[in-house]
């Protein structure tokens, strides 16, 4: 890929790909047979075509998992690999491996209303996929946590009105599960810390696009792409996987995610591995925990 080399640099590049194998974990246990159907539009941006596969595992459960692939912002159909979503499969969960706009193309500001319009789009064909649409969860790795912590505690209601009747649909998800998500852009591992495409994520400026100047218009700019600051009473079931050890995104950013969803009396676990950083040895088998968590937050909402 010597375009995108020369494009994003290649330490960028590095730590891209270094993210992007959070979709691609391997399984030893038999997988569960699934049917895979590639490329289902979901929308458009200035011409792009926004794109999920969708995996239905031979025996659904009739519930839905939102699979986020991304990594640094940076979202590939190449990303996508069966043995990502294998452990949900085997979960009967039927799973939307979704590609959003990618950085440097996109911004974090407009990658977010693009992952919106995916549940939007799900929960309007929920009956076709044989899936509930008042039973969704959504999942991802470092920014595609990101991504997931921000569906969490962004989605809403739809237009009422609007003349796209996908617009009309709820963006909301009931459950949500994620690798070392940031969540906090202005208090990054450490409070007063900024991280809006400097300090540790210097390599990730692109993902930001223009940055206010000014310190209200900059701080008001934070706030509306990090998790932490959306964090309502009703949020769904948030569970995080990390390192105490991760330099890239700190496990402080989980932490105090985590303290403002029990403040509002919602749920909130964290697992902790020690000594590991942004990924471990066999990490990808932790996938399983995120099918747990969804067996135990998503199934009980049986209407």
């Amino acid at each position: 890929m010597p375009h995108l080399c020369s494009f994003l640099g290649l330490r960028f590049l590095r730590v891209i790909l270094l993210l992007a194998c959070l979709g691609i974990p391997s399984l030893s246990a038999e997988p569960m047979p699934y049917t895979r159907t590639r490329d289902l539009l979901y929308g458009r941006v200035d011409g792009t075509a926004l794109t999920f596969d969708l995996f239905k595992p031979e025996r659904p459960n009739g519930l839905g998992v939102i699979y986020v692939m991304s990594g640094g912002w940076y979202s590939s159909h190449e990303f996508i690999g069966p043995k990502t979503v294998q452990p949900l499969l085997d979960h009967g969960y039927t799973v939307f491996a979704v590609v959003h706009g990618s950085n440097p193309r996109y911004t974090i500001p407009e990658i977010v209303p693009q992952m919106e319009r995916s549940v939007r789009f799900i929960r309007h064909h929920a009956k076709e996929y044989g899936i509930d649409p008042h039973r969704l969860g959504v999942a991802g790795g470092s920014a595609g946590a990101h991504l997931t912590l921000m569906l969490a505690t962004g989605g809403g209601s739809g237009t009422a009105d609007a003349k796209d009747p996908v617009d009309r649909e709820s963006s909301a998800v009931q459950a949500a599960a994620g690798f070392f998500p940031p969540t906090d852009f202005l208090n990054y591992g450490k409070p007063g810390e900024s991280a809006l495409g400097e300090g540790i994520l210097k390599d990730f400026r692109s993902a930001f696009g223009a940055v206010p100047p000014q310190p209200e218009a900059r701080r008001r700019f934070a706030e509306s792409i990090s998790p932490a600051y959306h964090v309502r009473a009703g949020v769904p079931p948030v569970f995080l996987l990390v390192g105490d050890r991760d330099t890239l995104v700190p496990m402080q950013q989980s932490e105090l995610f985590l303290e403002r969803v029990k403040a509002m009396g919602g749920i909130g676990e964290i697992e902790v591995r020690p000594g590991q950083g942004h990924g471990w040895k066999d990490w990808e088998n932790d996938v399983e925990r995120f099918a747990v968590w969804f067996d135990r937050h998503l199934r009980k909402l049986e209407r």
